[in-house]
């Protein structure tokens, strides 16, 4: 195809460019790394358009789907890593200089960790309750998601996408056969979770479906003659390609797939499954710690919070477990005070309005763009957690934070609001994505994300809360404790499903527990672990690490040491692997130990 001809034509010049020319000057290794990073990055913004549109958000890509679970596509990706390795792999490293050095050892690791997953096959489980592609199309209508709906050019691009729906479900459903006859299904608890939403993404009332919402958010400043060409165009749509499609989907999904579907939970069940989960956990912590020594850490973390909710349980005078503690809390009513969506925002609002102004006092740099709070869509709420997007490079589109629950406001406890705040809003994944963008870094490094650096960061950022007076109150500092303890249960959970063997039922058990959680919300966790091994141990692996960096540097530099200038430092370097920030964190203070009293710039 011309598209993979260009990919490996570009490939080639970049690694032609590494070598002297008789004819002229060999360029500088630094321009020809630049060059060869920077062609990398648009070819894998090619192969995945929609990614480009969230991330980027250009015009070029809006319109564009390609099915990333076909073989072909898969294919493409792999020969694009392949080619970029040896073109990488020819340049002088030596040559370059600290920053390019860097960012060679970050693009090389990049590639080679996407190349040693292509050996488990991850794309014959494409769908979950977590609803896959399908769910994600669907959410678009909302026009406050990646894609824009503020011009009848952006409702064009947008069904433009939804007609690559029927050939992408087509593809999830052949490689689903495939896993089938293969040994890789999914779990069948997520797929009879998945059933209810399925239903509705497969509704036949255009008016009432996930994809007629995109009609009801339309500006108003469009014309009679656009507003009736896009309403018919999106109802034809839906008439003959979406809905037909997803019913398709839906009666597989709930027939021969769930009849297939094991029943196992964890990873070990697959064939070559310790293998797959081993490189997970390599995936999401960036580290080489083993799953039983994960497990350890998670246990002996569980056992020190609990402690010091023991301490906060006190001030209540509340007599018994901690575990029966936090069931008591979770249902007092005095701490379930909002009745709806519209308070609730409001009620975040107002904290983020207290947040704001003590920023300064912990960062040198403060991200351009502000924060916006909004409900996410109804749709996403029964299986997606809070979220955030982050800004559009150019700025058009804000950072927000999406809060949401699969239960009412009524029922929500008010004591984790404020660590929920800083974790998916600022200084949490708002400062870590914002800064990231802002930086002159290579466009891989610049938009790049890992899970133990960018989940890590935001749970430190949960911390901050002391440092910022915001605990005071004793009900959201128990709210940070449970959410600290959330994320250690991952530490154990995960790997009991997925080493270990657990049951979902097992699991759900050492959550209700340990945690006091409800049967409902130990099945959404366990569930959400069985369906993205190892995603759920780098919150605790990451903040531990930066939280060790941080007391390593304050007690190396005593009095010279400045909270601001080493929350900058962790920000400058976009996204890495914790070994490589660990790293840059000690060079750091080793070049302030060695000019006494100067003030040094954080390298970017």
């Amino acid at each position: 195809m011309t598209h993979a001809r260009r990919v490996c034509t570009a490939l080639l010049v970049g690694a032609a460019l590494a070598l002297p020319a008789t004819s002229r000057p060999a360029p500088s290794a630094d321009a020809a790394f630049a060059r060869l990073a920077s062609r990398y990055f648009a070819q894998k913004m090619e192969l995945d358009p929609l990614t480009a549109s969230a991330t980027l958000a250009l015009p070029r890509y809006e319109g564009r789907l390609e099915i990333t679970i076909a073989p072909e596509h898969i294919a493409k990706a792999r020969a694009l890593n392949e080619q970029t390795l040896r073109a990488l792999q020819v340049l002088p490293r030596h040559r370059l200089g600290a920053r390019g050095r860097l960012s060679h050892e970050l693009l090389q690791w990049e590639l080679q960790l996407a190349l040693d997953g292509d050996e488990f096959p991850g794309h014959l489980m494409p769908i979950d309750q977590f609803g896959g592609l399908p769910l994600a199309l669907a959410t678009l209508a909302s026009g406050d998601q990646a894609q824009a709906l503020k011009t009848p050019r952006d409702y064009d691009n947008y069904l433009l996408r939804l007609g690559r729906l029927p050939a992408y479900t087509a593809q999830a459903i052949a490689n689903m056969r495939q896993g089938m006859a293969q040994g890789f299904t999914v779990p069948r608890a997520l797929i009879e979770t998945a059933l209810p939403t399925f239903e509705r993404l497969a509704e036949a009332d255009f008016e009432r479906s996930a994809f007629g919402v995109a009609l009801q958010v339309m500006p108003h400043g469009f014309g009679t003659a656009e507003r009736e060409r896009i309403g018919q165009a999106y109802r034809r749509a839906h008439r003959e390609l979406l809905q037909p499609t997803l019913q398709a989907l839906l009666e597989f999904l709930r027939g021969p797939y769930l009849e297939a579907c094991r029943t196992s939970a964890g990873m070990a069940a697959l064939p070559n499954g310790a293998a797959f989960y081993a490189y997970l956990v390599r995936l999401h912590t960036t580290t080489t710690r083993s799953p039983e020594e994960i497990h350890a850490l998670g246990l002996a973390e569980v056992a020190r919070i609990r402690g010091e909710m023991a301490a906060v349980q006190a001030l209540y005078g509340f007599e018994g477990s901690v575990t029966e503690f936090l069931k008591w809390h979770a249902k007092e009513p005095r701490f379930r005070p909002y009745q709806n969506w519209a308070q609730l925002l409001a009620a975040y609002t107002e904290l983020n309005q207290r947040v704001v102004p003590q920023l300064g006092r912990l960062f040198g740099r403060l991200p351009r763009q502000a924060l916006q709070l909004r409900v996410m869509p109804e749709l996403q709420r029964a299986t997606q957690d809070p979220y955030y997007n982050p800004p559009s490079p150019d700025g058009k589109r804000p950072g927000i934070f999406f809060i949401g629950a699969p239960v009412e406001p009524a029922q929500l406890n008010n004591a984790i609001m404020t660590s929920l705040l800083l974790h998916e809003g600022q200084p949490g994944h708002h400062f870590q994505l914002s800064l990231q963008y802002e930086q002159p870094l290579p466009a891989f490094r610049r938009y790049g994300w890992s899970t133990a650096f960018g989940e890590g960061w935001a749970l430190y950022a949960e911390s901050l809360g002391r440092d910022l007076g915001l605990y005071a109150d004793p009900n959201q500092y128990l709210g940070f404790l449970k959410l600290e303890l959330l994320r250690a249960v991952r530490l154990v959970a995960d790997t009991g499903l997925h080493a270990r063997g657990w049951t979902r039922d097992e699991t759900m058990r050492y959550m209700m527990d340990t945690e006091g959680a409800s049967e409902v919300e130990a099945r959404v966790a366990t569930e959400r672990y069985m369906a993205v091994p190892g995603q759920a141990l780098a919150y605790k692996i990451g903040a531990l690490e930066i939280q060790a960096l941080r007391a390593s540097a304050r007690s190396r530099l005593g009095p010279r040491f400045s909270i601001r200038a080493f929350h900058d430092l962790v920000l400058a370097q976009g996204t890495v692997p914790l070994p490589v920030l660990g790293r840059v964190v000690d060079d750091w203070i080793g070049r302030q130990l060695a000019v006494p009293g100067r003030s040094r710039r954080i390298a970017r």
